[in-house]
């Protein structure tokens, strides 16, 4: 994507017998953003990588891109998540050049695979988590600023989605 995405909401899925169950993907030379994305209230069964945010995927079409395009991924909410028959929780790789941010995690439990050795991944990556088990990487456990309030702002007070 060169473009980019924000102010999404998801609800309400059921995810089953996959490698992945939610992700996000960018690389150097695409620049745009994905921002102000908030999942809620996701079941899990059977998942290898339950969260995957990476800024090393894929290529470009051609030679015409811009190398110095870095993309931006920030305010980013994952919660009211359960998992069960989970090998990895969680694996967040951003850019050192474009760490993602404001990465914000609450109330999630994941069951792990029992012949998992690795529960998180995390690098070049900050954010907040509460209630999380199994717990994740201290780059996501920092106190949240001004700016990851952006996108849990899309719920309100009882905790429901806003309309959009």
């Amino acid at each position: 994507m060169s473009g980019g995405i924000s102010n999404v909401l998801v609800e309400h899925v059921h995810l089953y017998n996959s490698s992945t169950g939610i992700e996000f993907r960018t690389t150097k030379g695409r620049g745009g953003y994905i921002k102000g994305i908030v999942i809620s209230d996701v079941e899990m069964e059977n998942i290898s990588t339950g969260f995957s945010a990476s800024g090393h995927f894929g290529s470009h079409p051609d030679d015409e891109f811009d190398p110095n395009a870095l993309p931006i991924v920030q305010d980013i909410t994952l919660q009211n998540v359960r998992g069960t028959n989970i090998n990895i929780a969680g694996n967040f790789t951003g850019l050192q050049e474009s760490p993602f941010t404001s990465i914000y995690l609450s109330n999630i439990t994941f069951s792990m695979n029992s012949s998992s050795s690795t529960s998180w991944i995390c690098l070049d990556v900050s954010g907040y988590s509460e209630s999380v088990i199994p717990p994740p990487c201290s780059d996501l456990d920092t106190r949240y600023s001004i700016s990851s309030l952006a996108a849990t702002s899309l719920l309100n007070s009882a905790g429901k989605a806003a309309v959009l």
